[in-house]
């Protein structure tokens, strides 16, 4: 089957989420129940796809949504699950390194197993571990699992956990990529009306230019960016 033509090739009046383009195409328009009429957008220069703001729900929904995940540390699916991150980050880190878990959300697991491998790992999140003072240390390591989607300003973000690395420190984002626009209309992951952003493998490309910061691990959905800051 081939894939099927974009509702419009005419520029839409959104820049790119993340790059800040203007150069955007409207890519998807969603029939499923229950963002029926949502539109994704796709930008040209950085290839991320995008929700529009108008389309976007409130932080109340948003922390409604994420108090209902339930992450436990004895659940052995969810650390399979989160193993892809932890078995990329490993072979990067010096002995007792120190990380953050950008994002860790409600119930924080993947710290528990950096512990099990000899690596103190601190938690930061917006909802449940708002210690923003964690924000001003430098680690070996940040990890970001299934995060990077929820932002609705990413390049701030993607900022803020690059200037948490020490020289060659490495960062590591886990989210699922879109590939074509026929596997994206029929995608199960973008109907959590909490996902906004999606990142393709060009536009991790962008990011690792835009930060200067070589891409030392290209997962199916495990990302790991070196920083350069010690060249």
């Amino acid at each position: 089957m081939s894939d099927p033509q974009p509702p419009s090739d005419l520029p839409t009046p959104y820049p790119c989420a993340l790059c800040g383009s203007t150069d955007t195409r409207l890519w998807h328009v969603e029939t499923r129940k229950p963002l029926v009429g949502r539109e994704f957008h796709h930008c040209l220069k950085c290839q991320g796809v995008f929700v529009p703001p108008q389309f976007h729900i409130s932080p109340v929904e948003e922390l409604a949504i994420y108090q209902q995940h339930e992450n436990s540390p004895d659940d052995l699916g969810y650390r399979r699950f989160l193993s892809r991150t932890l078995d990329a980050v490993l072979p990067w880190l010096p002995e007792r390194a120190h990380g953050l878990d950008f994002g860790s959300g409600p119930g924080p697991v993947l710290g528990i197993m950096f512990a099990e491998h000899g690596h103190q790992c601190s938690n930061y999140d917006l909802y449940f571990a708002n210690q923003p003072e964690r924000l001003q240390t430098q680690y070996d390591f940040v990890t970001s699992t299934e995060v990077i989607e929820h932002l609705a300003d990413p390049l701030p973000v993607f900022a803020q956990m690059f200037a948490c690395l020490k020289p060659t420190g490495v960062l590591a984002v886990m989210t699922q990529k879109p590939t074509t626009l026929q596997a994206f209309s029929h995608w199960q992951y973008i109907l959590d009306p909490t996902h906004i952003t999606f990142y393709r493998d060009p536009t991790f490309d962008w990011i690792s230019q835009h930060f200067r910061a070589p891409i030392v691990h290209r997962g199916r959905d495990v990302i790991v960016f070196q920083s350069s800051l010690g060249d």
